[in-house]
Parts: structure tokens; sequence; C-alpha cells
């Protein structure tokens, strides 16, 4: 009988081979192992997150819950990543850290005689579309920042006489040109409230799956182990 440390071993040479042998294996094992753990985190985390953003943003648009990714780890690499796309992580980082609500740096307010989707959010390339007339155009009237059109003047009757000139041989002052129509207006960016937990839930759920991913995840690896 042999002592190593707090273990003891009682048998013939060829055991401790096999023993041994079996250490070898385990230790091969574990890399894909705990890739395989990784991996499993990572994609539940994602599944939540993408439903704790349907629960806690108001009606969110399938681009915003979509933009929660995640890749695997590799035995090669072993780091699994659960991850917001730029894009949206842009304007939904306001609801994470709190701050304010902001779209391309300015907050949407009051759209007028605009078609809106179910989301409650201009139709996708609107902005675009408005900014191509030659009659729309963004900017501030009397102290209102949005995008207006202009209105066309009106025209004259038929039959109406030309506009006589003054006495010193000067056009007398035509109308004035109609105010322009207010299609979109800007306005103040709005406080946010932090409710999202992003990262609070990710960090929850990795330290309470692990444990239990890994354990699964080495006993599977050496079921299939050659």
């Amino acid at each position: 009988m042999t002592r190593y440390g707090g273990f003891f071993y009682g048998g013939s040479m060829a055991g401790l081979k096999e023993l041994s042998a079996q250490l070898q294996s385990v230790r091969k094992q574990i890399p894909f192992a705990t890739a395989q753990a990784l991996t499993s985190v990572a994609r539940k985390i994602e599944v939540a997150e993408k439903t704790a953003f349907k629960r806690h943003l108001e009606n969110p648009t399938p681009f915003t819950v979509n933009s929660v990714r995640s890749f695997g780890a590799r035995k090669s690499n072993l780091k699994a990543k659960v991850f917001v796309m730029d894009t949206a992580a842009s304007y939904l980082e306001p609801f994470e850290f709190g701050g304010q609500h902001k779209l391309n740096s300015q907050a949407l307010l009051n759209p007028k005689n605009i078609k809106l989707n179910k989301y409650g959010n201009l139709t996708r390339n609107k902005m675009t579309q408005l900014k191509a007339k030659s009659d729309v155009f963004i900017g501030d009237v009397d102290g209102t920042n949005g995008v207006w059109q202009r209105r066309k003047a009106k025209k004259g009757k038929k039959g109406k006489k030309r506009r006589k000139r003054s006495a010193n041989g000067t056009r007398q002052p035509r109308m004035k040109m109609p105010a322009p129509k207010l299609l979109i207006q800007f306005g103040d960016a709005l406080p946010v409230k932090p409710t999202l937990g992003y990262f609070d839930r990710a960090q929850a759920m990795a330290n309470a799956l692990m444990p239990t991913e890994l354990s699964r995840a080495m006993a599977e690896a050496m079921r299939t182990a050659k």
C-alpha cells in the first residue's frame, strides 16, 4: 500500500497506470468541457436578456430585442460573450445607467401628419425620404426646431392684373410666403430611469449557472471520451 499525501492507494502497478491514464483523460477533457459550459451559459443569458428587453422596455422593436447577441467559447479560447450591437447600445445606455434618452442626439416629439409604425416610431428610412424632398428642411423656425415643409404660395386668380409699379418705378412688395408646415418637432431629451439591469442579470446568471453547467459538461465529456 502506498501513501500519496492525504490519499491512499492499494493495488498493483498496473492499477496505478490505469488510474494515471484516467487522470490524463480527464485533464484533456477539461478545456473542451469548460468551453461547452461557457457557451451554454452565454446562450441562456442571451435568451434571458431578450426576454428582459421585452418586459422592461415599452413596446421594443424586433431590431432592439434581437440586438442582443452571443458567441461561444472554444477549447483554444475559453471566452464566451454576450453583448448588444453598437447601434442599439447607443440608445439603450440610458435605460441601463440612467441619463437622457436621445435619438441621433435629439429626442423626437410630437410627430405631425407622419405615419408611425406599430411601435410608435417613424417608419424605416422616413427621415432619409423626407430630407430628400426639395421642399423639406430641418431647422429652427420661430424658436421651434424640427423638420419643416415649405408651403407653396397661393396662385393668383386668372385675369388678375399685374401689380402696378409705384411712383418711383419699383414694384409693390410681394405677398409673404406662407409659414412652413411642421412635420416633426425636435424636443429636449427626456430623463430616463435605469430599468434594464442588463449587467446585474448577466453576472447573477453566470454565477448561478456555471457550476452546474461545468459539472454537466465534464460528465458528458468523460462519457464520450475515447
